[in-house]
């Protein structure tokens, strides 16, 4: 889960085992989100925790011509990310609480990365979103996820690091924040909920 928001720093060459030993169904996750992206003509992407760029690769494999924008929080994540991703890519080092670059997107993806955000900061964050988007865009969040019941949580979670939320918390976020939103689960505490800024 991509280091933004604490001062834990990732390493780029162990990142992807440790997800597939972490995260049960990463890989069909990763899939999902990426298929969430399909019936949209993009032009303007943000990623919000690009990571090693697992996530843009997979929308990109899809999107060829999109411009693609990411931030995260790890200088060595994004280094990473820039040996693997297309020329022209704008990868920038910041955090989630920071100002989000400038749109207007068409698409806000974020993968395993929101959790390191706090309740009251992932509702700020969606607002935030919301104003960098076109009319009408979506905003594809995949992330890990509080379950409807406790016994069904397999991911472990890290209280320093570590803030998931439940879907219907993040649902009403969106909903707050302009979005008409739904989510779907590949997992019982791994979902992917994709939002639509209303027009306005």
């Amino acid at each position: 889960m991509v280091g933004i928001v604490s001062d834990f720093e990732w390493n780029p060459d162990t990142y992807l085992p440790e997800m597939f030993a972490e995260v049960p169904g990463y890989e069909e996750f990763e899939q999902a989100v990426a298929a969430a992206t399909d019936d949209l003509e993009l032009d303007s992407v943000l990623e919000l925790g690009t990571g090693t760029g697992e996530t843009a690769l997979r929308v990109l494999a899809r999107h060829p011509r999109a411009r693609w924008t990411g931030v995260d929080g790890s200088e060595a994540m994004l280094g990473r990310a820039r040996e693997r991703l297309p020329g022209g890519t704008h990868l920038r080092l910041a955090r989630l609480e920071e100002p989000l670059p400038e749109g207007p997107f068409d698409l806000v993806v974020s993968a395993l990365a929101v959790h390191h955000l706090r309740g009251d900061a992932k509702r700020d964050l969606f607002r935030r979103v919301a104003a960098v988007m076109r009319p009408g865009g979506r905003f594809v969040l995949g992330d890990f996820v509080v379950p409807e019941r406790p016994e069904d949580a397999v991911i472990e979670a890290d209280p320093a690091m570590d803030f998931p939320s439940s879907v219907p918390e993040q649902l009403a976020w969106l909903d707050e924040a302009g979005f008409d939103a739904d989510a779907t689960y590949v997992r019982p505490d791994l979902a992917v909920l994709v939002a639509t800024t209303r027009t306005r």
